[in-house]
């Protein structure tokens, strides 16, 4: 989940590079480096941020039209200037960086030491550079080859780029379980290479995806491509359909604000086109494609990590509901490692942002191997996730940089329902006059999340209360348990407030003894649903004394009087509610994250794109 950029063309490298590595730091912001060669290979890190690096660079040589910078999450070895990226070789003439993790690195490096391998770093990314370039002097062979050789040793995910000191006008890249992205310059001779796409989509719209075991060689200013096994491979160039405006932060302090804001349009580019309520129809081609699979499934099995598991909880309640299929929900990093029961005639659906989540992707490979159907739900057009898929859906909800999902999960989940409806209607499941006020609801969710948003500036005071409490509890019933989780990590996540969601009726069964009155907790409580019943727990809490604040239809008048504190949303389908209950959760916990001095588009640890384990 590091972040990767390389540039080789007529152009200062610098530039380019350091400006990739902005863009690109929301996957990992440990530390930063760069390398360039101009006469010779120079190599500047440190650790800290993108920023800290540019401070480091004042004053020094920083010319060359080859060069690659890297942003690190860590791994192996601790965020410090020797674990920082690139790596030398043991005589300094390669240099590489890395995304990934190299599982057999410490049997190579054991081996490496007996044959006179000194390393300066703790990093597995070290040991392959140094492997590399062993295989080269014992063999006698191309760097090319070496590389090709070494990878077909090394057990693990990568993503790499090489430098060659000797060879000043050659870039390498691989990958396997990592993305990587080779964009094809509009000047002659010109490429840059990514982890992904914005930071590139300045400079060009025609790319190549990599695929795993492929190697990508630019040299003399051509592109070629083989696999680890040494097939040659033509280069498939597609269009990006990202525009620069969407990387910007278009004048918000944060992009996590503005994506919470973009909400209204990621909603309604996910729907649009794909559904008709006046006629009752869905338009999406991969239902349409395996209806015959679909009208016969016996189980659904929805997997996913973090915000996309949350999404496929909420997945999970709308196929019940509509499809009346049974469903299983699954934390992809739980399944891979299981001995999970699959049948052919299950249907498994991949949820992810990224469509480049290690663990996810692993599942799928299972799922694949024993014979289900796998569709992916999926956010980036060109992704891992979409091309291992069967079939599947993109979310359209435009490049997500804040590290905390916020538009992603509205839009996943609109395209759950969507699916789900479109199934139910398969199978018989859902009345004609059912769908058609359903989907009428659907269409109009984009306005009722604008009316969502105009509870900004009350939360924000709300925020102000609250910043300095210690723990929050989320409580919500049915359909929206899954936005109590989802609202208790949005917390934890950026504000670093030790935050649980819970099914409300589970909070006698234990949390109702962290109860007293310096303890917030947050109840999603609109008129649809179990209503009476979230009435009932309200009660309980506020009998230990529990500061309320409560999530409610407009116009709410019963709760009103119990909560201490109100957040109004519009009505709606019940099973649409998560879909608005949200909205304030995200602004709650930016707020609070904001007023906390937290830095809120990068909280400390993660990273936006988890590509290893």
């Amino acid at each position: 989940m590091c972040g990767i950029v390389a540039y080789i063309g007529p152009k200062q490298a610098y530039p380019i590079i350091v400006k990739g590595l902005k863009r690109l730091e929301y996957r990992g912001y440990d530390s930063a480096g760069i390398a360039l060669i101009n006469d010779t290979l120079k190599i500047y890190k440190t650790k800290g941020k993108v920023s800290d690096l540019e401070l480091t660079l004042e004053g020094k040589d920083i010319q060359g039209n080859i060069g690659m910078g890297h942003t690190r999450w860590a791994t192996h070895g601790e965020p410090n200037d020797e674990n920082a990226h690139p790596h030398l070789s043991q005589s300094g003439n390669l240099a590489v960086i890395h995304n990934g993790i190299i599982e057999n690195y410490g049997t190579i490096k054991e081996e490496l030491i007996k044959r006179g391998h000194t390393f300066e770093s703790d990093t597995d990314t070290e040991v392959l550079i140094h492997l590399i370039e062993d295989i080269q002097l014992n063999e006698n062979i191309s760097i090319d080859e070496a590389v090709r050789l070494a990878l077909n040793q090394v057990i693990g995910a990568y993503a790499i780029v090489i430098l060659v000191k000797n060879e000043p006008a050659k870039l390498i890249a691989a990958r396997k379980g990592s993305p990587l992205v080779v964009g094809l310059g509009r000047e002659e001779g010109e490429f840059f290479l990514a982890s992904d796409a914005t930071p590139i989509v300045e400079y060009t719209r025609d790319v190549t995806y990599l695929n795993d075991g492929e190697i990508a060689f630019v040299k003399d200013g051509k592109l070629s491509i083989k696999t680890i096994e040494n097939i040659a491979k033509t280069p498939f160039i597609q269009k990006l359909e990202i525009n620069l405006e969407e990387i910007e932060k278009g004048g918000y302090p944060h992009f996590m604000i503005k994506e919470i804001f973009e909400q209204p349009k990621s909603i309604y580019d996910s729907i649009r086109g794909r559904i008709d309520s006046v006629q009752g129809k869905i338009a999406m081609r991969s239902i349409q494609e395996y209806e015959d699979k679909l009208r016969n499934v016996k189980r659904l099995i929805l997997i996913g990590c973090g915000t996309s598991w949350h999404a496929a909880l909420v997945g999970e309640y709308l196929f019940e509901e509509f499809a009346r299929i049974p469903v299983e929900v699954e934390y992809a990093s739980e399944f891979r490692y299981r001995n999970p029961i699959i049948y052919p005639d299950d249907l498994v659906i991949a949820i992810s942002q990224s469509g480049e989540t290690a663990d996810t992707l692993a599942a799928i490979e299972l799922a694949k191997e024993k014979g289900a159907t796998v569709f992916g739900v999926c956010n980036v057009v060109g992704s891992s996730i979409p091309r291992m898929s069967h079939a599947g859906a993109y979310t359209h909800a435009g490049p997500e940089i804040g590290v905390a999902s916020t538009k992603a999960f509205t839009a996943q989940v609109s395209v759950l329902t969507i699916m789900a409806l479109a199934v139910a209607q398969i199978r018989g499941a859902i009345s004609q006059e059912r769908l058609r006020l359903v989907l009428s609801e659907l269409e109009a969710i984009p306005q009722l999340v604008e009316e969502a948003l105009k509870t900004n500036d009350h939360i924000m005071k709300l925020a102000a209360i609250f910043k300095d409490s210690r723990n929050f509890l989320y409580l919500g019933r049915g359909v929206n348990f899954p936005v109590a989780l989802e609202g208790a990590l949005k917390l934890k996540e950026i504000s670093y407030i030790h935050a649980e969601g819970y099914p409300a009726a589970e909070m006698k069964h234990g949390p109702i003894a962290l109860i007293d009155e310096d303890m917030p907790i947050v109840v999603i409580a609109p008129k649809r649903g179990m209503y009476e019943k979230v009435m009932s727990n309200i009660q309980e809490v506020k009998a230990r004394k529990g500061k309320i604040i409560a999530i409610v239809t407009q116009g709410d008048t019963k709760i009103k009087e119990m909560a201490d504190y109100v957040i109004e949303i519009p009505d709606t389908e019940e099973a649409l509610t998560p879909l608005l209950s949200t909205i304030p959760l995200q602004l709650l916990s930016y707020h609070i994250a904001v007023l906390r001095g937290c830095n809120v588009d990068q909280p400390r640890n993660l990273a936006k794109s988890v590509t290893v384990e």
